[in-house]
């Protein structure tokens, strides 16, 4: 652990630090039998007490919320199951030095079931502004839950005047 808090100190001409927290695979490649590690609090706690204030980046954070890939599999997908990192736990990251939660993968499952649905549905539909409206609206329905129950960051896009 010592080794990790010297490369991070030796770094500090950067903005923010970024390092594994988690032994997190891909959203497709996470299998839920596999035991996902929990987030190492320990390590966060401990760059926030040696370096306080110092903004984090957690990467690979996605959540691969459930009935989304439930729903891409019901429409023509082949997602085996997956797995990602507990929102209880990146609300948790949210609440510490972390100033970045990546969820990129929700994003692009939320965008591909809403995709999906459409093209199950309405085979002959090729027009992109009738499959990309629902899949827009799908992205803001999970950013906003993300933004509103998870990340913390809700109401924060302008500091307090």
């Amino acid at each position: 652990m010592k080794k990790v808090f010297a490369i991070i100190l030796s770094m500090l001409l950067v903005a923010t630090i970024s390092f594994a927290v988690v032994g997190c695979k891909k959203a497709e490649e996470q299998k839920p039998e596999e035991k996902i590690p929990p987030l190492r609090f320990d390590i966060l706690e401990e760059v926030e007490r040696r370096i306080p204030g110092f903004p984090i980046v957690l990467h690979g954070a996605s959540s691969v919320p459930r009935e989304v890939v439930d729903e891409i599999n019901r429409y023509g997908g082949k997602l085996e199951d997956t797995a990602g990192i507990p929102e209880e736990q990146l609300r948790r990251a949210a609440e510490s030095a972390v100033c970045k939660i990546n969820i990129d993968s929700d994003g692009r499952l939320a965008l591909t079931a809403a995709i999906r649905k459409i093209f199950f549905e309405k085979p002959e539909e090729f027009d992109p502004r009738k499959y990309l409206g629902p899949a827009r609206d799908a992205l803001i329905a999970l950013y906003r839950h993300k933004i509103m129950h998870v990340l913390g960051s809700a109401g924060r896009a302008f500091p307090p005047t």
